[in-house]
């Protein structure tokens, strides 16, 4: 009898080591999706090493064929009771870790404001003056207004008044002769206007926003004891040195922005140089 009418043999082959099923004829074969062809088979080991490193460690992660993008049934063996409620408290605690751990933060967050917002009254108002003023406080009006004293130092660090005063001291100076002397080239016309970065374009400009706001109690104290010692309230000694520090400060980065503005308008680029004929 004649075999030429029998369709050929097709010989399984793993789409993962490209072995076939004559190299190894007792390894477990699957076919987890719906592709055809040479892409049909595949070793059960080859494709669960796969399985593993698309899950990397997520035994929950969904998998599915790169080709025709089927899900893999993926099955476990059934589990004891014990296991069973081990593994259920392993992902709750998956699942609430993000949280717990926002939450932790948030909290180290609130209480550290808090007790710089304290330090900060005893600092301003004066040791003994500061602990009377808490203590005699309502303790809800503490906990909220407390942690709100870094928050508005913060903001009102963010508040760049110098900028407004350089915006309209370059409009009006040239009104002003007198100004022309004093700061050089406060009121001379520019070539070009140069592009100024943004304030907070980086990370170093935000962590100077920080780092200043939450110092400048401290440097305000400085100031008003150095400057105003004759004051003899701790508030008022303080508040005036804090405002003669902002001023003195405001007036030193108004002229250095204005010189690095002056600079960047005249800046000019040079022909390329050629070389010289041998």
């Amino acid at each position: 009898m004649s075999c030429s009418g029998s369709p050929p043999v097709q010989h399984k082959s793993c789409w993962v080591c490209f072995a076939t099923d004559e190299d190894d004829r007792t390894a477990e074969w699957v076919r987890p999706c719906r592709c055809r062809g040479s892409t049909k088979w595949v070793h059960q080991a080859c494709l669960q090493r796969w399985v593993d490193e698309k899950q990397r460690g997520n035994s929950t992660a969904r998998v599915a064929c790169p080709q025709c993008n089927a899900e893999y049934l993926i099955v476990f063996p059934k589990l004891g009771p014990v296991v069973y409620a081990l593994d259920l408290a392993d992902r709750l605690i998956s699942k609430a870790g993000p949280f717990a751990a926002a939450g932790i933060m948030v909290g180290s967050i609130y209480w550290t404001a808090v007790t710089y917002g304290a330090v900060t009254v005893m600092q301003v108002v004066g040791h003994k003056e500061g602990l009377d003023v808490m203590e005699r406080a309502d303790p809800l009006f503490l906990l909220i207004g407390l942690p709100t004293i870094p928050v508005m130092l913060i903001l009102g660090k963010m508040i760049r008044w110098e900028d407004y005063v350089l915006r309209l001291w370059r409009k009006y100076s040239n009104k002003l002769q007198i100004l022309s002397s004093i700061f050089p080239g406060i009121g001379c016309p520019v070539p070009r206007i140069p592009a100024e970065a943004s304030p907070l374009a980086d990370h170093v400009s935000a962590t100077r926003i920080l780092c200043g706001a939450l110092v400048f109690p401290t440097i305000a104290t400085i100031v008003g004891k150095l400057m105003f010692s004759s004051v003899n309230s701790n508030l008022q000694r303080t508040i005036l040195g804090g405002i003669a520090f902002v001023a003195i400060k405001g007036a030193f980065k108004v002229y250095f922005k204005q010189q690095q503005y002056m600079r960047q308008a005249h800046r000019k680029i040079l022909d390329f140089p050629e070389p010289e004929d041998a």
